[in-house]
């Protein structure tokens, strides 16, 4: 198993407290990043939005891009999963400033390829809107000129978003065994997204579920990759799983249900509110997501690693057997909760 986190470029992830202490600052994320090589921890995804999803379009929220470049300069180890929404960002444009993120890096960059859903944010920035299924045929076309630009001398593409002629792009990301291009992630509930994603990306990231739910999942997913590597008559590699997860990890119960309280006790006043229904409108979601599931954002308590260390260090084992690579954690605050997961789970060696 391999553990990762999400980089709290928003400030935080409850919508119910103002101060998780832990700033929408590049010096916290920095020291965040740096400490987390140290403990244990594999990867961190670091989330695209030009508003703040959590505490409020008011609030401050950290570029992606600009935060990945500086954190490539600093980090040694850890990979740099970065999101990407397709219609804020001309593919042949974005493939030159991730390989250049790559090769600071020295190969630790991966793209989180997102179909983006904030309708309002789109208006007040500027950037395209497309409905559902389009958004899937628009990251379609974009994924084939990145993939292009990365690995061919010269490329030309002619489609329904994008037409480019003759794109020269070096130096290329780094390639070295095992690894031609930098990973792609992405994930998606509807068929026009799995569908994409069997086809196009390296591994699935799914949200909060519990194992039972996640491993048929997986299995449809591998179903998917098999066909897809017939359809296309080429030998793709096997896809990698994740998960997202909100962790507590406490010894005693009272502690457990005290906490469980403090982070779910969300009210339709809350600033981000609005977001929520806007998620809602805009996406095709397996399951009915409820006000308690969005507290925490990607169905991350659903998960279940929430209980003492024996517990969740069980339930991480219980997603490994699905078939789970991943495990892509949000808490709060953030530091001191991954400092307590990575002593009482991680150093258990699930």
């Amino acid at each position: 198993m391999r553990y990762g986190y999400w980089l709290p470029v928003f400030g935080g992830w409850l919508r119910n407290v103002d101060d998780e202490g832990m700033a929408a600052s590049w010096d916290y994320v920095r020291r965040l990043a740096k400490r987390s090589e140290e403990i244990g921890y594999d990867l961190t995804l670091i989330a695209e939005l030009l508003l703040n999803d959590i505490k409020g379009i008011a609030a401050p929220s950290l570029d992606a891009w600009s935060t990945a470049a500086a954190l490539a300069a600093v980090t040694e180890r850890l990979e740099l999963m970065v999101a990407v929404r397709p219609s804020f960002h001309p593919p042949a444009i974005l493939a030159k400033q991730a390989a250049n993120i790559d090769r600071i890096s020295n190969g630790r960059l991966a793209l989180n390829v997102v179909s983006a859903w904030w309708k309002d944010e789109a208006r007040r920035f500027g950037a395209a809107f497309d409905e559902h299924d389009d958004r899937y045929g628009r990251t379609t076309e974009w994924l084939d000129v990145v993939n292009g630009a990365w690995t061919e001398p010269s490329f030309s593409y002619r489609g329904r978003f994008y037409q480019h002629d003759d794109i020269v792009l070096e130096p290329k990301p780094i390639s070295r065994l095992g690894r031609h291009r930098p990973v792609i992630y992405a994930g998606g509930e509807s068929e026009a997204a799995k569908t994409m994603i069997a086809r196009q990306c390296d591994a699935y990231v799914m949200h909060g579920d519990p194992p039972e739910r996640i491993a048929p999942k997986i299995a449809d997913m591998r179903e998917r990759r098999a066909r897809a590597s017939e359809e296309l008559g080429i030998d793709l590699p096997p896809m990698q799983f994740g998960v997202a997860a909100y962790a507590i990890v406490r010894d005693a119960r009272h502690e457990i249900e005290g906490e469980l309280e403090r982070i779910t006790n969300v009210s339709e006043g809350s600033p981000g509110y609005g977001n929520y229904r806007d998620w809602i409108a805009n996406t095709k979601l397996e399951q009915q997501v409820t006000l308690q599931d969005y507290s925490v954002s990607n169905r991350g308590l659903r998960a279940g690693l929430v209980g003492t260390p024996e517990q969740v260090a069980e339930r991480t084992a219980q997603f490994a057997e699905a078939g789970v690579d991943l495990l892509l954690l949000q808490c709060s605050p953030q530091l001191e909760e991954m400092e307590r997961f990575a002593e009482e789970v991680i150093s258990a060696g699930v």
